[in-house]
């Protein structure tokens, strides 16, 4: 007996993104959510059977966010403009949704910053989307429901 074909939630979905609470809008690429453990590996004087493998610490890495330009890209620009006096630590919440506006998963993330913002390149003799990416840093997840 089949079993009703069931969508998959995560086949297309684009991604919300928050600072604080304030929206920049929705992108339709996210990459490098993801963290490492990095490993201090000790060898023991007399035992040669192994190699003690010890977690040090946790990085975290970029997270790029692209999207054809919008009406949103303001929101990005107004965020940026508003680190001229300094560079604050936000909270970021970045939710991957169906295109129906289900949540699939979301992300909470700490003292986010900004490392790179690239705007469009802009020429007459090429026929292509205008395209922003955003790259932030952060310091680790937060519980979701924060």
């Amino acid at each position: 007996m089949s079993q009703p074909h069931q969508q998959d939630p995560a086949v297309s979905v684009c991604f919300m993104v928050e600072i604080d609470n304030i929206s920049l809008g929705s992108f339709n690429s996210c990459e490098g959510l993801g963290c490492e453990v990095v490993m201090e590996q000790r060898e023991e004087g007399g035992n040669n059977g192994h190699v003690w493998q010890l977690p040090t610490r946790i990085k975290y890495t970029n997270i790029k966010l692209s999207r054809p330009v919008t009406r949103d890209t303001q929101q990005v620009t107004q965020w940026l403009a508003g680190m001229l006096g300094g560079i604050p630590r936000r909270t970021a919440r970045i939710s991957a949704m169906t295109l129906d506006g289900t949540v699939v998963a979301r992300w909470s993330l700490l003292d986010v910053v900004p490392v790179r913002w690239t705007g469009p390149g802009l020429s007459p003799e090429t026929v292509k989307v205008a395209t922003e990416t955003l790259e932030i840093a952060h310091h680790g997840f937060l519980n979701a429901g924060r």
